[in-house]
């Protein structure tokens, strides 16, 4: 049951991976609409990770308890230390891609404020920012 589980989890984080690298690509080709979309299915996948995370912890737990006399290292099989060490690189993928994505997003963000704020210029009035000047290059007509 926990090489079900191993594989289960290698699987899951596999396609956060691949869902995180298409997030890439499309904020570099500013497809804004296609990461909103996959945005439940990362959250449904993560959920499925995190599940399957405390089913191989339940299952490790109970191989323990059940041979106090022996270590983990021993418990487990070749192909189990296998998959816990694939686990471990996919892992620090993930975070490796999550990383780039947010660095991404983090320039766009800055990007659309720095548009926003030449626009309509601010600025910060005790804890709320509000329109110091009529915007140069909006005009609103009623």
């Amino acid at each position: 049951m926990l090489s079900h589980h191993l594989q289960s989890a290698l699987k899951d984080l596999r396609s956060l991976i691949a869902i995180t690298e298409s997030d890439i690509n499309d904020i570099k080709d500013a497809k804004n609409d296609a990461q909103f979309e996959r945005i439940s299915l990362k959250e449904e996948m993560l959920k499925s990770f995190e599940n399957k995370k405390a089913m191989i912890d339940h299952e490790i737990s109970s191989l323990m308890t059940q041979n106090p006399q022996k270590d983990l290292p021993e418990l487990l099989t070749e192909d189990q230390h296998g998959y816990l060490g694939e686990l471990k690189e996919e892992l620090s993928k993930l975070r490796e891609v999550n990383k780039h994505y947010a660095k991404l997003v983090l320039v766009v963000s800055n990007l659309y404020n720095n548009f926003l704020e030449r626009l309509v210029p601010t600025e910060m009035d005790g804890y709320e920012k509000r329109a110091s000047k009529a915007p140069a290059i909006l005009e609103v007509r009623v």
